[in-house]
């Protein structure tokens, strides 16, 4: 996990348990964690935005079809 070892995260954990106190770090950890599922579901939300612009564009799901079918093709021959 990032190169970091046991001892590694350890240290960090009880320097932050030290810093922060017992009663502050359950806090902070679910703000974190809300913080990376609304980052998650604004990147989902994003990539659906672009999927659709990409599909409204005249032609884009044609040559994403014929790439696919290029790429299935090239995956084949690499098995024989």
């Amino acid at each position: 996990m990032f190169g970091l070892g046991m001892q590694e995260l350890l240290i960090i954990l009880a320097i932050a348990f030290l810093i922060f106190g017992g009663k502050k770090l359950p806090e902070i950890g679910s703000g974190l964690g809300k913080a990376i599922t609304s980052f998650k579901k604004g990147l989902k939300e994003v990539e659906e935005e672009g999927k659709e612009v990409c599909d409204s564009i005249p032609g884009v799901k044609e040559v994403t079809e014929i790439k696919e079918t290029v790429d299935k093709v090239k995956n084949s021959t690499k098995i024989l």
